[in-house]
């Protein structure tokens, strides 16, 4: 009976000790997967803010060009208003 106990006594305290660093393990390969999700999350967020800059981009440059028709075109209608008075 006291070889049993004698052996219980090792085991036990180093079994305990295993599963404390099996657990931290898992736990710091599990946090990795997280972070490695949570930045693919996040560059795929910066990719589609990129693409939606450009869009914007391009759609004030027409917004540029069309309101600069609309300024020659009121410059010339005043040019016009002016030679009727």
């Amino acid at each position: 009976m006291t070889a049993i106990f004698y052996l219980l006594t090792l085991v036990l305290p180093l079994a305990t000790i295993l599963i404390v660093f099996a657990m931290r393990y898992y736990a710091a390969v599990q946090q990795a997967k997280a972070r490695l999700a949570n930045d693919d999350a996040y560059r795929q967020l910066a990719e589609s803010a990129l693409a939606a800059q450009s869009q914007i981009a391009t759609s004030l440059a027409a917004m540029e060009t069309n309101l600069t028709e609309v300024r020659t075109g009121m410059a010339s209608v005043e040019t016009i208003l002016k030679a009727v008075e």
